[in-house]
């Protein structure tokens, strides 16, 4: 999916530019229901230790805290400067850590770690390494060269001096939030961050011996131009990342408190919308970054776009990951699991997670046990996001279908996507084209059970394709 640069038809985007789900999971987080409790974890978690060959684990930690809000953030963050307030968080994530690992057998090998957030570095590198010995003594983390340990920096709150300590705790790839480097942006969104800082923190990475060094960017903010985000990505591209996640914004501000912030007249309409991830796609792809699909690029040698190719890219909560073959084990408020055939989510307010460990509780306030269709669903569109096909042969030989029968009505509602040219049948595959790629979402919706079209797909707790 790599290899051919998406062509851009800006009325056909435009037509196809309706809200849908981002597809981190299948099913979506709002199918999770109540009913799924710590019980139903702890039984998902010993069925997961039965494998022949037992599955590895990839670890995620949420830390929630943030010094400033960012006005565009949807995340699960708490703003606040007082930093006693991460010890006394630590102490519980020490107790779910604990509770957790007990669940699951000791040859599980953990793979992958990754520190997200809110700002995971609100947290000191004492702290940090703190944890991840924690978590070391509790699980079997796989060799150093093997293992991903990796973090969502900010660079306004980094001490380059601080990264050669995240290093020798492990650390081996970052992710830096930088969104768009005019000042003017900068402004409307609260988050005022310069060049050289970021650069600083980049070339710090890449000194302590970082395998992978990320930059988020985001299109669609208040205050966005053509010019001043084309000199945005000419910044960018003298860093040089080894991957780049160029991100729509997604103005929701029933849903997300801080974007009411934001003056809804400083947006950029549509069309100027369409034409900045144009040229974002344009200069990253005829700088040498693949684009690996829903808003992710990253340089040919990188393990991102070699996993593609070879057909072992994954796509989780954390977006996409080089670990196919692993549950996903989520600790601190808000996480997500993906354990087996089930999904669990931790409480998203600090008090109610805080009162389920005081009570010596796994902290599980909703989750779903996947039906065998939602297993074949979410096998599809995992082949979707990750590979850009749906192998229509190789699902009907592993689910025991015929294909065209099982998903009569998914097809008939991939009919105009195919007319307009996003999706095109090959032997035993169904294959978006360069123009689809763009439009992975509308092709993955046309198989979501879940949803009730149209009116599921207009509400509000969706951001837009585009």
């Amino acid at each position: 999916m790599a290899t051919t640069v998406p062509t851009i038809d800006r009325g056909l985007l435009e037509r196809y530019n309706r809200p849908g789900p981002r597809y981190t999971s299948y099913p979506t987080a709002p199918q999770f229901r109540e009913a799924f409790g710590e019980a139903e974890l702890r039984a998902a978690a010993t069925a997961s230790n039965g494998d022949p060959i037992p599955r590895r684990l990839s670890l995620y930690v949420h830390v929630p805290f943030c010094t400033s809000p960012c006005f565009y953030c949807g995340c699960n963050r708490i703003i606040t400067r007082d930093k006693a307030r991460a010890e006394v968080y630590l102490a519980r994530l020490y107790r779910e850590i604990a509770l957790t690992a007990d669940l699951f057998d000791r040859d599980r090998e953990v793979i992958q770690l990754h520190f997200g957030g809110g700002t995971p570095n609100f947290l000191s590198p004492g702290q940090l390494g703190e944890v991840v010995e924690t978590l070391r003594r509790h699980f079997h983390f796989a060799a150093a060269r093997d293992s991903d340990i990796s973090i969502e920096l900010d660079p306004r709150f980094v001490d380059p001096a601080d990264i050669a300590a995240l290093g020798r705790i492990g650390f081996n790839r970052a992710s830096l939030g930088v969104q768009d480097f005019d000042p003017d942006v900068q402004a409307a969104v609260n988050r005022i961050q310069s060049v050289d800082e970021t650069r600083a923190v980049v070339d710090a990475c890449r000194d302590a011996g970082f395998r992978s060094v990320n930059i988020d960017l985001i299109y669609g903010l208040p205050r966005q131009s053509l010019g001043g985000f084309e000199r945005t990505l000419d910044r960018v591209l003298e860093i040089h990342p080894d991957r780049l996640a160029v991100y729509s914004y997604a103005h929701l501000p029933d849903l997300f408190r801080a974007q009411k912030h934001i003056v809804a007249e400083d947006l950029p309409p549509p069309d100027l919308k369409l034409a900045l991830m144009h040229m974002a796609i344009s200069r990253l792809t005829a700088a040498g970054y693949a684009y690996i699909g829903m808003d992710h690029f990253a340089l040919p040698d990188d393990e991102l776009a070699t996993a593609q190719a070879r057909g072992g890219l994954h796509r989780n909560f954390m977006g996409y990951t080089t670990h196919a073959d692993s549950d996903l084990i989520g600790l601190g408020v808000s996480s997500i699991s993906h354990i087996g055939s089930t999904f669990s989510q931790n409480p998203r307010d600090l008090l109610s997670w805080e009162t389920a460990l005081d009570e010596g509780r796994l902290p599980v306030f909703r989750g779903l046990h996947l039906s065998e269709d939602d297993e074949l669903r979410a096998d599809l569109i995992q082949s979707l996001m990750c590979q850009g096909a749906i192998p229509v042969a190789a699902l009907e030989r592993r689910y025991g279908i015929q294909f065209d029968r099982y998903f009569h009505d998914a097809l008939h509602a991939l009919e105009p996507l195919e007319a307009d040219g996003l999706v095109r049948r090959e032997d035993g595959c169904i294959v978006a084209t360069s123009q689809g790629r763009l439009l992975l979402r509308n092709i993955a919706m046309c198989f979501d059970a879940y949803l009730d079209r149209p009116a599921d797909i207009a509400r509000p707790r969706f951001s837009r394709a585009i």
